[in-house]
């Protein structure tokens, strides 16, 4: 397909989509950075081994889920021409999404109360790893909540249709993307902790 053929709508369609997709990619590299400089910093003599991520995080990880389920939902409610039910999806959505960030925090206040902090006298290369990579990740479902936000406030100006999603796609896909990205950090911790 030639990206230079089409109206000026498919041709903007296909910019942002483009720009979202290279977004994406940078963000996979910078994370595949981190957990390899982990895995690499493993053998390293002060490295903790056998402890326990909180009981947070995976609490985190079904609300994470769950939250891309609601947003899956929001979009199919906005393509059948139901805005109001999208917009409760949504919602729903954005609550879950403050959800795993308030869970996330608790989590972290569950390392600190083992005594694990990410920086100072009592802090490892361990820890500072797993805070990092967590609050990193936080910051993005911030970018991500923003931009449900702006999805959220067009949804109720009636701006989408079953013809014009391209707002609700752009915001979908990178929802998904960070709860797909938190699985897998989930996942890597849980088998290279």
């Amino acid at each position: 397909m030639d990206l230079t053929q089409g109206t000026s709508k498919e041709k903007n369609a296909r910019a942002k989509k483009m720009m979202l997709w290279f977004g994406i990619a940078s963000l996979l590299m910078g994370f595949a950075g981190w957990t390899s400089a982990y895995i690499v910093s493993s053998s390293r003599p002060d490295w903790l081994k056998d402890f326990e991520l909180p009981s947070a995080f995976l609490y985190s990880t079904l609300i994470i889920i769950l939250s891309s389920g609601t947003y899956i939902l929001a979009s199919k409610a906005i393509k059948s021409n139901n805005a109001s039910l999208g917009t409760k999806w949504l919602l729903l959505t954005l609550l879950l999404g403050i959800a795993f960030i308030f869970i996330q925090f608790s989590g972290f206040s569950q390392l600190i109360n083992q005594g694990y902090y990410f920086t100072g006298p009592t802090s490892n290369i361990t820890m500072s790893y797993i805070f990092l990579i967590a609050t990193v990740h936080i910051v993005h479902v911030i970018a991500g909540l923003i931009s449900l936000l702006v999805v959220l406030y067009n949804n109720i100006k009636n701006n989408y249709s079953n013809t014009n999603m391209l707002g609700v796609e752009l915001g979908a896909t990178f929802w998904h993307f960070l709860d797909l990205l938190w699985v897998y950090l989930i996942l890597f911790f849980y088998f290279f902790g």
